[in-house]
C-alpha cells in the first residue's frame, strides 16, 4: 500500500517490536499506534517518513531514543507514557503540539555533541566532537570545582546567620500575633477561625503531613502550574518564547508510569451484557450519563456507565484513570470506543452507594452503625488523600457526594468518578444542592479546599442521616450545613441531630470529635478547611480508639460507661 496516506492501528493490543516495515510508506501523513503494547526502540524506517505530520504513539512501552523523529517536519507529536530515554531533541520545540511527559528523560544537560545525523560521516564527526569536548572539559573542570567550593563555603556562612536572625524575629514577632498560623513550626498543622481544631487534628511531625499544593497557589501562577506539570495539550501553535528550562521541566514532571490494566472490550459484549442496555439493568443516572448492570458470561457482574459527552481527549482521558490504583477509589476495569459510544466499566459493588444506604433504605434494612459510618468516612478520606496529595500531578475530584461512595459486601467505601473532573464544566449541576462550595461561582473558582467542603458536607449526612438539601423539612432546616453549623459545638444539641437509625448506639465524645472534624471541613472560607491528610490523621485516631475501647470493654467486667472513658476518638 504504497499511497497509504493515513494508517490507524490505535487501541489495539498489538505488541512486540515494531517491524522496520515504513520506509515505503512515502506519502503517510499521518500514523497512530497509540493505546498498545509494542516495546523496543523505534523503527529507523520512520525516519524516511519526510510528509508525516501526524505521528501519535502515547500510552505504549517503546524504550531507547526518539532520535530517529529528529528530522521529520512534524506538526502533532504525542509520545507520553513510554519508557524512551536520553534527552529531547532541540527540534521538538518547533513541533505546533507535542506531548512527551510520562517518560524517563534525562534531567541533565545534552552534551554540545548532542545533534541527530544522517549517514556514518557526520556520526565520526560527532565522535571527533565528543573527544574534544572531553579534553576542553578537563582543562577547565578543576577551575570550576574550586570557585563552586568557595560559593558553597559563603552560602553556608550565609544560612546560619540567616537563619539565627529569622529565629530572632520569629521570638519577637510571636509576641504580636493575635492569629496562629497555618502551619506551625513544629511542622504540625493549626487552622485559624476555629478553637475545636487544637484538640481534633494531629500536630506531631510524625504524622509526614505536606502542605496541600493549593496553599502554594499564591507562589504558583496558573498558567505557569499547567506549562510545568503538562496539565493540558499544548494547541495553541509555535511559540518563540519558550525557554530552555521551561521546555525540559514540562516534559519531566512525576507520573505514574504503572502499565495500563483497563482492557477494550467489545461493544457487541458490553450490549449483550447489560441487555442492550435496558431500562431493566439501568442502576442509576448521573450528570455524565446512565449506568448498567451488566452479567458477563464469565459470571462477572459489572457496572457500564455511559458517558453521553465525551471530551475530544477521552482517549487520554482513560489513560490517566487507568493509572489510579487505591484500595478505595472505583478501579477502571474496561473500556469501549465504538460507533459513537463511549463505555466506562468498572467493578459492580453490590451494596450500592452511600446515598442509597443513607437516605432509601427501607425499614428492613439493616442501618449502618456508628463504627461502621466512621470506617466509611476513613476510606474515602483516604482515597482524596491519594488524589490529593499522592498524584502527581494532584487530581481535583469536583464530584464528592454521596451517590459516588459506593460500598462493597463488606461496606468498605470506593469512591467513584475518579479522573473525570474534565467532564464538569458547571460544577453546580453535577454536584447538586446542599454540596456546592460557598467560594464556587464559575469553574475556575473550585479547588481542592473545594473537595473538602464536599467531604464535610457527607459526614454530615453520615451523622445525621439527612440529605443535604430537603425541601419537605422548615425553610431553615433545608440546607443541611447552615442547620448543622451552629450545632456541631454543642454537645445537647448533637443528640438531637443524629442520625435515629442509631437508636443512641454511640459513644457521645466520638460524636462530639467526628463534628468537630466536619466543622472543619465546611469552614465557609476555603482557606481554614484543613488538608485532607489532616482529616484522615484525625479519623485514623477515631478508629484506633474506637478498637480500644471495644478490647478493653471486652475484657473488663465493670461498667462500660462511655461518658468517662478516656480511649474515646
Amino acid at each position: 500500500m504504497n499511497d497509504l496516506g493515513t494508517l490507524n492501528l490505535s487501541n489495539n493490543q498489538l505488541s512486540g517490536q515494531a517491524s522496520d516495515m515504513f520506509g515505503k510508506l512515502r506519502k503517510l501523513y499521518e500514523l497512530d499506534l497509540s493505546f498498545n503494547r509494542f516495546s523496543g526502540n523505534l523503527p529507523q524506517s520512520f525516519g524516511s517518513l519526510k510528509t508525516l505530520k501526524t505521528l501519535y504513539l502515547q500510552n505504549n512501552q517503546f524504550t531507547g531514543s526518539v532520535n530517529v523523529l529528529a528530522s521529520l517536519k512534524l506538526d502533532n507529536l504525542n509520545i507520553q507514557n513510554n519508557q524512551f530515554t536520553g534527552w529531547i531533541p532541540d527540534g521538538f520545540k518547533k513541533i505546533d503540539n507535542l506531548e512527551a511527559g510520562g517518560n524517563s528523560w534525562s534531567s541533565t544537560r545534552a552534551p554540545p555533541h548532542y545533534h541527530i545525523y544522517n549517514n556514518d560521516n557526520d556520526d565520526r564527526y560527532g565522535a571527533l566532537r565528543e573527544k574534544s569536548s572531553v579534553i576542553k572539559g578537563l582543562a577547565i573542570g578543576g577551575a570550576i570545582v574550586a570557585v563552586l567550593l568557595i560559593i558553597l563555603f559563603i552560602l553556608t556562612l550565609i544560612k546560619k546567620k540567616s537563619a539565627t536572625l529569622l529565629h530572632y524575629i520569629d521570638e519577637s514577632d510571636s509576641q504580636r500575633r493575635s492569629f496562629a498560623p497555618l502551619v506551625s513550626h513544629d511542622k504540625g498543622f493549626k487552622f485559624m477561625g476555629s478553637s475545636a481544631a487544637a484538640d481534633i487534628l494531629p500536630r506531631s511531625s510524625s504524622l509526614g503531613v505536606k502542605p496541600s499544593p493549593s496553599d502554594r497557589s499564591s507562589s504558583v501562577g496558573e498558567n505557569e502550574f499547567k506549562i510545568k506539570f503538562n496539565s493540558k495539550p499544548h494547541t495553541s501553535g509555535r511559540s518563540s518564547s519558550v525557554s530552555e528550562n521551561d521546555f525540559k521541566v514540562k516534559f519531566n514532571y512525576k507520573r505514574n508510569t504503572e502499565p495500563i490494566n483497563a482492557s477494550t472490550m467489545l461493544l457487541v459484549d458490553l450490549q449483550a451484557a447489560t441487555g442492550g442496555f435496558s431500562a431493566s439493568r439501568l442502576v442509576g443516572k448521573g450528570s455524565l450519563g446512565c449506568v448498567y448492570k451488566a452479567k458477563c458470561v464469565d459470571g462477572r457482574i459489572l457496572a457500564v456507565k455511559k458517558v453521553d459527552s465525551p471530551s475530544h481527549d477521552f482517549a487520554e482521558v482513560i489513560s490517566g484513570i487507568s493509572k489510579l490504583h487505591h484500595p478505595n477509589i472505583s478501579e477502571l476495569v474496561g473500556f469501549c470506543l465504538e460507533s459513537d459510544f463511549n463505555l466506562l466499566v468498572y467493578d459492580y459493588e453490590r451494596n450500592g452507594s452511600l446515598h442509597d444506604y443513607l437516605h432509601l433504605s427501607d425499614d428492613y434494612c439493616n442501618p449502618l452503625t456508628w463504627d461502621t459510618r466512621v470506617r466509611i468516612a476513613l476510606g474515602t478520606a483516604r482515597a482524596l488523600e491519594y488524589l490529593h496529595e499522592v498524584c502527581s500531578p494532584y487530581i481535583v475530584h469536583k464530584n464528592i457526594k454521596s451517590p459516588n461512595i459506593l460500598l462493597d459486601i463488606e461496606l468498605n467505601s470506593h469512591l467513584s468518578d475518579c479522573g473525570l473532573a474534565s467532564f464538569y464544566q458547571e460544577t453546580s449541576k453535577n454536584l447538586g444542592p446542599g454540596y456546592q462550595p460557598p467560594e464556587y461561582n464559575k469553574p475556575s473558582d473550585y479547588t481542592m479546599k473545594s473537595d473538602i467542603y464536599c467531604f464535610g458536607v457527607v459526614m454530615l449526612e453520615l451523622l445525621t442521616g439527612r440529605k443535604p438539601f430537603d425541601s419537605s423539612k422548615p425553610r431553615s432546616e433545608q440546607s443541611l450545613v447552615r442547620w448543622a453549623m451552629p450545632q456541631l459545638h454543642d454537645d445537647d444539641a448533637l443528640a438531637q441531630m443524629a442520625d435515629p437509625a442509631l437508636r443512641g448506639l454511640y459513644s457521645p465524645k466520638s460524636l462530639s470529635r467526628f463534628a468537630d472534624v466536619i466543622a472543619l471541613c465546611v469552614q465557609p472560607e476555603p482557606e481554614f478547611r484543613p488538608p485532607i491528610s489532616a482529616v484522615v490523621q484525625a479519623l485514623v485516631l477515631c478508629v484506633q480508639r474506637s478498637s480500644i475501647r471495644k478490647k478493653i470493654g471486652g475484657e473488663l467486667s465493670t461498667s462500660r460507661r462511655s461518658d468517662d472513658s478516656e480511649y474515646y476518638f
